[in-house]
Order: C-alpha cells, then sequence, then structure tokens
C-alpha cells in the first residue's frame, strides 16, 4: 500500500519524462517497424485528438466569460492593442536574435549537402504556395468568420477569438438578462477544465508515442549531418528564454525562473509532444491562479497561440539563413532584412496549420534565392527541432500572459508569489 501511495504521488511532469524516456528505448528498439510506427502513431493521435476536443469549448467559453466580465470596450481595445504590439515586438527580436546567431556562427558552411537524404515535403508545398500569395490583407479578412459552426469545426483560432469577444461584449450590454448565459459558460469552463485533470493522466502515453514514432521512423544516426544545426538551433532558443524573456521579465519584477518552475510541466508536454495546443487548457488554468484576472488570461493565451510564436521564429531566421550558407549564397544586409520583414508577416498567417514553421520557410526561402527543394534536405529533423521551438512558444505565452496582467493592473501580486512559492516546496 505504501509504495502505491508514492506511485500516486508521483508529478506528472515527472510521468511524462518517463513517458519520453520509454518512447525513445522503443523507437530505438522497433526501428523502422511498421508494426510498432503505426500503433504508436495510434497511441499519440489519440491524446492530441482528445486535447483538440477540449480547446476549443475551453477558450469559447473562458473567452466569453472573461469579456463579459471587463465589460468595457475602451479598456478591453487597450488590451489587444497593447497584447499585439507585445507579440510583433518579442516575436521580431526572436527573427533578428536567429539572423545573428546564424550568421556568428556560420553554421551552414559546415554542412555537405551532398551527405543528406532528401525528405518528401510534397504535403507541405501546397499550403505554401497558397501561404506566398496571401498577404496582410488576406490575413486580416480570414478574421471574421462567415460562419461560427464552420470555423469551430475547422479549428480556426482567430475567428473563433473574434466572435467570442464580440459575444461578450454583447453579453455585458445586456446586463442582468445576460448574466445567465455568463452563468453557463462559466460553468461549461469549470467542467472542461475538469475534463482537461482527467486526459492529462494519459498524457504520459500519448509522449511515448509520438516520440516512439519520430525515433522509430528517423533512427539515432539521421541527427548526425545536421546535429550541429540542431544544437545551435536549441542554444539560440535557450539564449532567448534566459536572456530575452529573462530581461522582460526582470522589468516588470519577475523572475523568468519562477515562471519556469510553474510551467515546467507543460513545457515538457509541449517538448514531447511537438504540440502547443495540448498545453493551452493548464496555461489558462495556472495563469488565473498566478493572479492575473481571468479577462486578460482568456484574451491573451488563445491570441498568443497565434501571434506569439517565439520559438517558430527563431527557428525561420535560423534555417533560412542556414540553407543559404549551405548553397554558398551570400545574403547581404538589405537581404536579410527583406527576409526579416517577409518573415514577421507571412508567420502570422500560418498559426495552426500542421507543420506551419516549415510551411513558411517553403514560403519565403525563394526571397533569397534558395531552392525550395533543398528544404528537403532539412525536413527530416524538423519534427526534432519543433519540440524545441514548442517549448519556447509556450513559455513565452504563459510570460506574456503575465506581463500584460501587470501593465493593466489586473494582477494579484500576493496570489502569484503563494502559487510560485508551492511549487518550490
Amino acid at each position: 500500500m505504501k509504495m502505491n501511495k508514492k506511485v500516486m504521488r508521483v508529478s506528472l511532469g515527472w510521468r511524462i519524462l518517463i513517458g519520453l524516456a520509454v518512447g525513445i528505448i522503443l523507437g530505438v528498439i522497433f526501428y523502422k517497424n511498421q508494426g510498432f510506427i503505426v500503433f504508436a502513431q495510434g497511441v499519440g493521435k489519440f491524446f492530441i485528438n482528445m486535447i483538440s476536443m477540449i480547446v476549443l469549448p475551453i477558450v469559447v467559453t473562458s473567452l466569453t466569460v472573461g469579456i463579459a466580465n471587463i465589460g468595457d470596450i475602451h479598456k478591453l481595445g487597450r488590451v489587444g492593442c497593447k497584447t499585439i504590439l507585445y507579440f510583433e515586438i518579442v516575436s521580431t527580436i526572436a527573427l533578428i536574435l536567429g539572423l545573428l546567431v546564424a550568421n556568428v556562427t556560420d553554421i551552414g558552411h559546415f554542412v555537405n549537402l551532398k551527405g543528406l537524404e532528401a525528405a518528401d515535403i510534397s504535403k507541405y508545398e501546397a499550403t505554401a504556395k497558397v501561404a506566398s500569395h496571401n498577404g496582410l490583407g488576406s490575413i486580416l479578412m480570414s478574421i471574421v468568420p462567415t460562419n461560427i459552426f464552420a470555423a469551430l469545426s475547422a479549428g480556426n483560432m482567430l475567428p473563433v477569438i473574434f466572435f467570442s469577444v464580440f459575444f461578450g461584449l454583447g453579453l455585458s450590454s445586456i446586463g442582468e438578462r445576460g448574466q445567465i448565459v455568463v452563468d453557463f459558460l462559466q460553468a461549461v469552463s469549470e467542467v472542461m477544465f475538469k475534463v482537461t485533470s482527467w486526459v492529462m493522466n494519459f498524457a504520459p502515453f500519448g509522449v511515448a508515442g509520438l516520440i516512439g514514432v519520430t525515433v522509430a521512423q528517423l533512427g539515432l544516426d539521421s541527427l548526425k549531418p545536421l546535429g550541429l544545426f540542431i544544437g545551435v538551433a536549441y542554444l539560440t532558443m535557450a539564449i532567448f528564454i534566459i536572456v530575452v524573456l529573462g530581461a522582460i521579465a526582470a522589468i516588470y519584477k519577475i523572475n523568468i525562473f519562477d515562471v519556469l518552475t510553474v510551467f515546467k510541466d507543460e513545457l515538457v508536454l509541449a517538448f514531447s509532444t511537438a504540440s502547443s495546443e495540448v498545453t493551452l487548457p493548464k496555461l489558462i488554468e495556472k495563469t488565473q491562479k498566478m493572479g492575473v484576472s481571468k479577462g486578460v488570461v482568456s484574451f491573451v493565451i488563445p491570441t498568443g497561440y497565434t501571434f506569439n510564436l517565439d520559438g517558430s521564429a527563431i527557428y525561420q531566421a535560423l534555417a533560412a539563413v542556414f540553407m543559404a550558407q549551405a548553397y554558398h549564397i551570400h545574403l547581404s544586409i538589405g537581404q536579410q532584412l527583406t527576409l526579416l520583414v517577409v518573415l514577421m508577416v507571412s508567420s502570422k498567417g500560418m498559426a495552426g496549420v500542421p507543420g506551419a514553421s516549415f510551411v513558411v520557410l517553403l514560403a519565403t526561402v525563394s526571397t533569397i534565392g534558395v531552392p525550395v527543394s533543398g528544404l528537403a534536405l532539412i525536413a527530416g529533423i524538423d519534427r526534432l527541432v519543433d519540440m524545441g521551438r514548442t517549448a519556447v512558444n509556450v513559455a513565452g505565452n504563459g510570460l506574456a500572459t503575465i506581463i500584460i496582467g501587470k501593465s493593466e493592473k489586473e494582477f494579484d501580486h500576493d496570489k502569484y508569489v503563494e502559487y510560485v512559492a508551492s511549487y518550490k516546496k
């Protein structure tokens, strides 16, 4: 009985790490074994589907209730403008950091392209072709849903956010008559968070399946030719979290390591699954417990999943210059500035698309003369880098919510201190 109690006390983060280790071991044992690959894919997809099932109901209910509680459209406009501006500045810094590291390390010149095996990128090419013709106007027009139920069924986050904001404002404007709907949605939100806690118990198995598939398909030997690129990418992401996000946090008198400690389970989960979506429910729940008001949390986090992709920005800039160097294409400062602007625009319109970062690269590398076919040479390790950039995206969105909350004076510092302390015991 004592042993069972100890097992039950193992935290979710540790269980996910165990799942990660088991998945890697199984992937090595069953390398290229199609039976295992199909089974592991099924386990991983089952977990991802369960998370997808609860994400949109949580976003709709939490955001609608949060906006209804804010009530003031002027305040909402201020929060919205401040949020988008913050995301744009931080993601641009991430892009610049990626460009700087790529230029300083010059890693592309150390890679022999002839020794790399090209992967199939046909599944990304059609999406990239559409993306390359979509300007900022198309992105803005896609925000307004013609049919909210179609947007919900397709999982399009921006139209859902747009509708939920207006629905919340409408409920607030009719006063007491709208309160019954607010109470109903609040109850639905609480039910969905309860369902989330049940679903997360399956996370270690989902993680084992997803990482097992990756290792079984690629094999550990596939890391060697592009190991330097993977290492530099992870080092750059670590610098971004500790230095850039750390500096932003310090300005607002927040310790970045405290934030990372609270979000450690979500970071491990994001890293293991390479999916930001799986962490959204718990991120919403935890940031509220850290003292940020429900209105700010329910607006900033879903918006951040579309506009604040810091890890993806680092990868896109780093990979674009890396490929140019590998093909011995000299990029002038003007060309790199053009690349920066193109990535700033195109990356905002691609959130939510499977393999979004890779699709953005396909849509933009032609602007600097890199053959699109060349990206097939790094497509094989995209999943491995995706794990790191997803964790950075989650860390960035968690911190952003706290920063916006503090700037709006919608932040309970005592609650924050108490909640952080509970994670240090």
